[in-house]
């Protein structure tokens, strides 16, 4: 899931499948892929539970947060994402399926949150899409969200290259660049504690690891 970057007014991203025309085609190929069932290991290890105010850091089309109100209906929940064509296809899920889930264009670098005012944080195949400087942002805008004790669960790409002899590394660089050793380095940079990774996988499209950490 990934491309070319797509400008904003004062940021570039990336959209969901790489390039904005590609959009209609992210749900099918979330379907295909597995996603909702790995998105299910995310929540089980976030001890998410009725009350608290969670926020996803790069919904895009608000799968995640439709599983999550679907398996919580009490949640205060918020997803942030730059892309705005995503966060309409992410309202009108919430909206059909009568879910109280709230939808902001922003960047997870910039979050719109006041500080120590958000119970968990999810991120689920967003962080490599990020560079080094803007996954530092994100990372300490994370940090300043969270309420004291409140935690980050982070589901990504782990790009660790396959095979014997270490194998070949991943033709896309940002994925080739998402190793576990570099996501846990980057979180305690962020200054967050308790930083772990704690599981992982692989589905047809490559592996992916799982990541906790803690608020200070």
């Amino acid at each position: 899931m990934t491309g070319q970057p797509h400008p904003t007014d004062a940021q570039q991203y990336l959209p969901g499948m790489g390039k904005h025309w590609l959009l209609p085609l992210y749900d099918p190929f979330s379907r295909l892929a597995g996603i909702g069932r790995i998105h299910g290991h995310l929540m089980d290890r976030a001890n998410l539970r009725s009350g608290q105010r969670i926020l996803e850091i790069g919904c895009g089309t608000g799968n995640l947060l439709t599983a999550l109100g679907r398996r919580l209906r009490d949640i205060d929940a918020l997803g942030i994402d730059p892309d705005p064509a995503a966060l309409r296809r992410a309202r009108r899920k919430a909206t059909r399926r009568g879910l109280p889930i709230r939808y902001e264009q922003a960047f997870a670098g910039a979050l719109p949150l006041p500080d120590g005012s958000v119970d968990r944080v999810l991120s689920a195949f967003m962080l490599h899409h990020l560079d080094d400087d803007e996954r530092t942002r994100a990372l300490r805008e994370v940090r300043r969200v969270l309420r004291h004790g409140g935690e980050l669960h982070v589901l990504d790409i782990d790009g660790t290259p396959s095979g014997r002899g270490g194998g070949m590394a991943h033709r896309n660089a940002r994925v080739a660049a998402s190793l576990p050793e570099r996501v846990l380095a980057a979180l305690v940079d962020a200054g967050l504690r308790g930083v772990a990774r704690n599981g992982g996988g692989k589905a047809w499209f490559g592996r992916f690891a799982f990541y906790r950490a803690e608020a200070p």
